[in-house]
């Protein structure tokens, strides 16, 4: 093979591995999923769909995990003032993993007229995976908790996820390991979506350095070409 054929190898080659480090990035799905929720309250059965939306943000060697209510559920025969209801939901890990994560936020922060419904607050928690893989996240069980009572929120209609992340385990393992955490008011605190995307640029980065290792290798065969000959 002649010298530039050689060199026109060598930079395809680079840049065709680049390429499929790129394309390799792992890809998270979201979707905001209407809930169905029957909840349980001092006062009898009442009923509620809200559409949820989960996201996540890669955080450490973990990832954390924000659910988000777009319409209010149940509601209180009574006015609920400040700092009176506090929420808190499991999320089902499905796929590579499997359990629940808790997931915990502030109480809220402005008063609740009575027979209207409870808007809820932005929770959130902790996952860390124990175990690579495509891992699902999908609303469960809410409860809130007001003056001295509990009221528990069950999803009745077979949601399906409403967030798909591509993990990888820090150090092996067969199940995953969640803590909850306290969120920001119900605006919520605009976590950035999706940790892939963090992967996607960090894979990205490893596909430039394989362009550029390629490059300085074809740059090292016109210098060692040109000494040789200069030498003849």
């Amino acid at each position: 093979m002649s010298y530039r054929k050689r060199t026109a190898a060598l930079a395809s080659a680079a840049a065709l591995a680049g390429s499929a480090v790129w394309m390799a990035a792992p890809v998270a799905r979201a979707e905001v999923v209407d809930v169905n929720y029957q909840c349980k309250t001092p006062i009898g059965d009442k009923s509620a769909v809200s559409p949820i939306d989960i996201k996540g943000v890669k955080s450490g060697s973990g990832y954390r995990i924000t659910m988000s209510w777009q319409k209010g559920v149940s509601s209180s025969p009574v006015e609920l003032g400040k700092g009176a209801m506090t929420p808190s939901a499991t999320v089902a890990l499905g796929g590579a993993d499997s359990g629940t994560l808790t997931v915990t936020g502030p109480a809220n922060d402005a008063a609740i007229p009575a027979n209207t419904p409870i808007k809820i607050n932005d929770l959130s928690g902790t996952y860390t995976p124990k175990k690579s893989g495509e891992v699902t996240f999908t609303a469960g069980v809410l409860t809130i908790k007001a003056l001295g009572t509990t009221t528990t929120c069950t999803p009745t209609n077979d949601p399906g996820p409403s967030l798909t992340l591509d993990v990888t385990a820090a150090g092996g393992g067969t199940t995953g390991s969640a803590q909850g955490g306290g969120s920001g008011s119900g605006s919520g605190d605009e976590l950035p979506q999706t940790g892939p995307e963090d992967s996607a640029v960090a894979l990205g980065t490893l596909g430039g350095t394989v362009l550029l290792a390629g490059a300085a290798g074809a740059l090292w065969l016109t210098r060692r070409h040109q000494g040789a000959r200069t030498g003849r």
